[in-house]
C-alpha cells in the first residue's frame, strides 16, 4: 500500500497507521522532511483484514484518512 502526500515547506513529520479502535499499530515517519511530493510504503502483509487509518501530522497540520485492508 503507498501513501502519497507533499508538504509546501520543510516539517517535521509523522505518519502513523491506526487501527479501528484508535489505537497505533505502526509509525512509518517521525522526521524532519524538507518540502517535496512523498510517497510511502506501507506493509500491511502482517496485518489482519479491516479498517485502518493513517494519521499525517506536519506542523500544526492533521489529516487523517480511512483505508480498507483486504487480504
Amino acid at each position: 500500500t503507498k501513501i502519497s502526500w507533499q508538504l509546501p515547506s520543510g516539517q517535521k513529520v509523522t505518519l502513523k497507521i491506526l487501527n479501528l479502535l484508535g489505537k497505533e499499530v505502526t509509525s512509518l515517519i517521525d522526521e524532519y522532511k524538507p518540502a517535496g511530493v512523498y510517497e510511502t510504503e506501507f506493509n500491511a502483509s502482517n496485518l489482519p483484514s479491516g479498517v485502518y487509518f493513517y494519521r499525517l501530522q506536519a506542523g500544526p497540520f492533521v489529516q487523517t484518512r480511512k483505508m480498507i485492508l483486504l487480504k
